[in-house]
């Protein structure tokens, strides 16, 4: 993407959080690996994503990035480390972020339930960036309604059967495997199973590629009698999705938190540029108190990140749903009106193609929406108040 003649290429965030409570002197080393690797992929290609994205993966695996996702990691899983990570991808590039995380989500079953042979055939590929995964959960009928997915798994001889549609899967035209969740029982939670299904098995096709704002590789995907493996026990299959979710909901507030610190930095840099006579568009007091604005929004969602992620590193179930729900919704909320400010501040810039603002404009919308909606991290919150409230 061809930036607007006047903007100028900005630095990266300068505000170290790492300094906080909440980090480890490893982290520093793990955010250094991210700055790193966007310093030498400066560039990415928009036109195709399905590339863009096998060439981002291809990438990520020839660095340590991809290894917090192995299951074999042996550098320590953390949530603080993914989430690091994630802030500084986003920074540099939406569709990188997107990259990094679908891996980790994807691989997340695995990791959680798989046998030794499954991690061992997928882990180590992802870690390299030799193979793409993708988390397959939502159906056309039920969006993000869980336990009432309608995918059928039945079991034949040794072997499960899959028969059904999934929908707004990410990877879905590009992924080597899927991680796909149906109904092996009755109704509810308790029905749901986990399966691993390769890229190309017999019966699993794209029926639809879906074209959103931000582009990226989505697409619907139809089961017609699709052989799948078993990840876990039958009926863990609910269980298995929410604790995926649950360790990636703070990252996509880390995310979000990326473009929000991208959206003030291009801000900054061009008011101080604009010229309004006298001075520079920086010099207005409304410029100003739009800035501190939106400096305050960063820092407040950056501490609720990072309280979520080393609550989650130090297993601290009591608070952690709510916690990691505050830090998703604040984050992705106030990420939304920072890129908002950013793009006034633009005028008419802001609106132009090539302007960066325009892109994280089109980037952030999806993260109030996936992993949970802001609604639904508000009835989180909110019922788990009134429980603590009520005894």
């Amino acid at each position: 993407m061809t930036e607007h003649p006047f903007l100028v290429r900005v630095a990266g965030p300068t505000a170290d959080q790492l300094d906080w409570p909440f980090y480890e002197p490893g982290h520093s080393e793990v955010r250094s690996w991210a700055d790193d690797w966007c310093a030498a992929y400066p560039e990415i290609d928009h036109r195709d994503v399905d590339a863009a994205c096998r060439s981002l993966v291809r990438s990520m695996g020839q660095t340590p990035l991809l290894q917090l996702v192995n299951p074999y990691d042996p550098l320590g899983y953390s949530i603080r480390s993914i989430a690091l990570i994630r802030e500084r991808l986003a920074y540099h590039s939406g569709l990188a972020d997107f990259a990094f995380a679908m891996q980790g989500l994807g691989l997340g079953p695995l990791v959680d339930r798989g046998s030794d042979a499954q991690k061992l055939r997928w882990g180590s590929r992802v870690a390299r960036g030799e193979a793409i995964a993708a988390f397959a959960l939502t159906e056309p009928e039920t969006g993000s309604d869980a336990a009432s997915l309608r995918m059928a798994a039945r079991q034949v001889g040794d072997e499960w059967v899959l028969t059904g549609e999934k929908t707004y899967i990410s990877n879905g035209t590009i992924a080597d495997f899927f991680t796909v969740f149906a109904r092996t029982g009755g109704e509810g939670h308790a029905g749901l199973s986990c399966f691993l299904v390769p890229a190309g098995t017999p019966g699993l096709s794209v029926a639809e590629r879906i074209e959103v704002i931000a582009p990226h590789p989505l697409a619907r995907l139809r089961f017609d009698g699709v052989r799948a493996e078993l990840v876990g026990d039958p009926g863990e299959g609910f269980a298995i999705a929410m604790r995926t979710l649950n360790r990636f909901r703070v990252s996509v507030g880390a995310a979000a938190l990326g473009f929000a610190r991208r959206a003030l930095a291009e801000a900054l840099s061009f008011t101080s540029q604009r010229r309004l006579a006298p001075a520079s568009l920086a010099d207005n007091a409304v410029t100003q108190g739009n800035l501190a604005e939106m400096a305050t929004m960063i820092d407040a969602s950056a501490l609720l990140i990072a309280r979520a992620a080393w609550e989650q590193d130090a297993e601290r179930y009591a608070r952690q749903r709510r916690t990691a729900a505050m830090a998703k919704l604040h984050a992705t909320e106030s990420a939304q009106k920072v890129i908002d400010l950013a793009v006034q501040l633009h005028g008419g810039f802001g609106v132009t193609k090539g302007a960066k603002v325009e892109e994280l404009y089109r980037e952030i919308r999806a993260l109030r929406i996936y992993e949970g909606a802001s609604e639904v991290q508000r009835q989180i919150i909110a019922r788990d108040l009134l429980k603590e409230q009520r005894g």
